[in-house]
């Protein structure tokens, strides 16, 4: 069961809304997309999914229909009621207002899972979120996002493709990642003006540098000051956080550039930096 585009727009009229556009709300009304959304995920009967910006809960009707247990999380405060009321009659989901950037993951899952995340990311939030669920929400085993196209091919590219960045590498040391569908805009409400991404994160069983190596802060220093000036070769944008002689120690060439490097290459570097007594420590370092 789901929401139709006829459904969610006679909800909205219904009850006075209009998409909120600083949320950047677009509903999913295509019931085919919202099947194909629980099937890559690989949702069934013995699966705990939680759910960031459910909207109206046309993907959490299905999710209801195909899970053991569902957390839908909505912030805003003007949709949760009409969200609860959508999902009357599934006791096995539970609807939390809160905001996915702030949220108490602990309080919110309350056990050590394995959980799924499954969701309809709204586009200016996505990458934060899908950082920040790697990094500290070890109880989700695996995401399933529909996520603005350029935004999901950055998050699974490998090195030496376009979209390969510092997100890219940060995903990789954690996950494993792959685009495995493309959305057209027709499938939303409103419409947006870009394609959208079906990314797949599988959350690795160990991490992908080894942690004696070099912490994932270094790793995260490093690899930000890399790509913060990717044109350049690394013994330029790595001046002041990497030693000359680290290069040589991680078998990186000095004269390679940012989108050459794999999560491995990374790790050496960092493990060398650190070794070499640079400024390659420090505090966490902020999200893209």
């Amino acid at each position: 069961m789901s929401l139709g585009a006829a459904d969610v727009r006679r909800l909205l009229d219904e009850h006075g809304l209009r998409p909120s556009r600083a949320l950047g709300q677009h509903f999913v009304v295509d019931p085919n997309t919202i099947r194909r959304i629980v099937r890559l995920a690989g949702v069934d009967a013995s699966s705990r999914v939680v759910e960031v910006g459910a909207g109206l809960g046309s993907l959490t009707l299905a999710l209801a229909g195909a899970a053991s247990e569902v957390v839908a999380v909505e912030l805003d405060r003007h949709l949760v009621p009409v969200l609860r009321s959508i999902l009357v009659g599934h006791p096995n989901v539970r609807v939390v207002e809160d905001d996915g950037l702030r949220l108490d993951w602990q309080r919110l899952l309350g056990n050590p899972g394995p959980w799924k995340l499954v969701a309809n990311l709204p586009y200016n939030v996505a990458t934060p979120i899908v950082l920040r669920v790697l990094e500290e929400v070890p109880a989700v085993h695996s995401m399933l996002v529909m996520v603005q196209r350029e935004v999901g091919e950055r998050l699974a590219a490998r090195p030496g493709e376009r979209s390969y960045g510092a997100v890219s590498v940060k995903v990789d040391y954690w996950a494993s990642a792959a685009v495995v569908g493309v959305v057209p805009p027709t499938v939303f409400v409103p419409r947006p003006t870009v394609e959208s991404a079906l990314v797949r994160i599988d959350r690795r069983d160990a991490v992908a540098v080894a942690p004696g190596l070099a912490s994932y802060e270094r790793l995260s220093t490093v690899v930000n000051a890399g790509f913060g000036q990717r044109r350049k070769m690394l013994r330029r944008s790595l001046a002041g956080v990497v030693a000359p002689e680290a290069f040589d120690a991680a078998g990186v060439a000095p004269t390679a550039r940012a989108e050459e490097l794999d999560v491995a290459q990374w790790g050496m570097l960092a493990g060398a930096a650190g070794a070499a007594g640079t400024g390659a420590t420090g505090p966490r370092p902020h999200r893209p």
